[in-house]
């Protein structure tokens, strides 16, 4: 008998999920649909800002398959615009509502795949204003768009949070020729960051002409005519024609938890290495709705990223197709720009590592992206935090201009092997005049931080 896989969510999880599976198992052993509320496949959510803003020309282009080459390659019945709105653990059903037309239906699985994603973290007053934006799906990138090129024009633009899709968003609307004020209602942005690593992001996001608002809540809108006109801060209202927010994410659990599905201390679902869910038979999940361990810390954590969605997509499909994958965890590396600033990190902040209980010291080092006397050299900022008393890596963060960000890979790779700072002042990392200096900043860095472990960098 012919078995049955229904996938809810039609982006990076789900469908790397379902190709895999595909993969592995014949069109006559395993039938395939996937069910997703948008109008779209497997975009690149991380790509919206540089649509918004023109540096990507086409919508079309943040789209890695369409409904149509899913179907017609891997023959799995996508189903968009289609929302679940239950799952029915005992029947094996789930129910899905057409979005345009309403109609319900239910559908048998021997085999699930929850893969819904993250949602824009929106207070309450941001729903029923026209004007006001998250920034999580193709469609919402769309919806500002047309927003954008609506009459009239918008010309004042608010971004109410500063973490990654907050500052991508200031400086696109900046190139869409808005005039930006960026409300953070922490000391700074980017807490992605240690404070002073984040000060310097927030000096670039200045100089872009964004004014910027820490310390700052906002508690309500103004609107004229149902249109947002104002954000209101306990300082006064910020004149805003279109509001954009920024205020992160959390993990798009409803369904899972009406069905019974267990969550972890994160929000987001908890699974097995395999991407299972514990206690439910046949059910997995993947992406930005599950939890997952962090490597370094132990902890559980939720790390909305397109990277960890593909790999735990790839996992459950395998998986599911007879093959055998794991997931191991993060490590919680990323990175962003500000215009030319680029900004990079892994492991753990200071925080995060005072947190888990570890002694650590923190160096910081000022070098260049190349030599310093061949053109075009740039000035950076590396970040190390190493435990005491045995040098292993927690963490790293990089700000700088050209070149600078990608150098956190080497950093990631030497956190993820276990390496200390002792072991990676021998690493043989690249060297030529237009690419490093002769003492790379990631080895300088390295140097600085055994001298301190030692007591001689004091």
């Amino acid at each position: 008998m012919t078995q049955r896989l229904i996938v809810i969510g039609g982006d990076a999880g789900g469908m790397a999920a379902a190709s895999q599976a595909r993969r592995r198992r014949g069109r006559d052993d395993l039938e395939i649909v996937a069910f997703d509320r948008g109008h779209f496949t497997s975009y690149s959510a991380c790509g919206i800002p540089y649509w918004i803003s023109g540096v990507v020309p086409e919508r079309d282009q943040l789209i890695a398959r369409d409904p149509a080459t899913f179907r017609d390659d891997f023959a799995i019945d996508v189903r968009l615009r289609t929302e679940v709105t239950g799952i029915d653990l005992e029947r094996r059903e789930v129910v899905a509502r057409e979005v345009d037309g309403g109609r319900q239906v239910r559908e048998r699985f021997d085999t699930l795949v929850y893969a819904t994603g993250a949602v824009p973290v929106q207070p309450s007053w941001a729903t029923g204003t026209a004007g006001i934006f998250g920034m999580q799906t193709l469609d919402d990138g769309a919806a500002l768009r047309e927003w954008l090129n609506g009459d009239p024009a918008p010309r004042r633009a608010v971004v109410v949070g500063g973490g990654y899709i907050g500052v991508e968003m200031a400086e696109a609307m900046i190139e869409c020729g808005l005039s930006v004020t960026l409300v953070e209602q922490a000391e700074q942005p980017m807490s992605t960051v240690d404070p002073d690593m984040a000060a310097l992001v927030v000096e670039a996001i200045r100089g872009l002409g964004v004014e910027v608002r820490t310390g700052t809540t906002v508690t309500g809108v103004e609107e004229r005519d149902g249109r947002v006109s104002a954000v209101v801060t306990p300082d006064g209202p910020l004149p805003a024609d279109v509001v954009v927010l920024g205020l992160g994410v959390r993990p798009n659990t409803a369904l899972a938890e009406a069905a019974g599905l267990p969550l972890g201390p994160t929000g987001g679902i908890r699974v097995d290495r395999r991407m299972r869910v514990p206690g439910v038979s046949d059910v997995w999940a993947a992406g930005d709705c599950v939890e997952t361990l962090h490597l370094v810390s132990g902890m559980p954590v939720h790390i909305p990223l397109g990277t960890h969605a593909n790999k735990q997509g790839r996992v459950a499909g395998i998986n599911i197709g007879g093959g055998y994958a794991t997931f191991p965890g993060v490590i919680g590396t990323s990175v962003t720009k500000v215009c030319d600033l680029e900004v990079g990190r892994t492991g753990l902040r200071e925080r995060d590592a005072t947190a888990a209980g570890f002694e650590f010291v923190t160096v910081i080092v000022e070098s260049t992206s190349r030599a310093g006397y061949y053109p075009g050299a740039q000035p950076m900022m590396v970040k190390l935090i190493a435990e005491r008393p045995t040098g292993r890596l927690l963490g790293a963060q990089i700000v700088g201009r050209s070149e600078a960000a990608k150098r956190i890979d080497a950093l990631a790779v030497a956190l993820w092997n276990g390496m200390t700072v002792d072991d990676m002042t021998g690493l043989d990392l690249g060297y030529a005049p237009p690419f490093s200096p002769v003492w790379d900043p990631v080895l300088i860095a390295a140097r600085k931080a055994v001298d301190t472990l030692a007591g001689s960098g004091r």
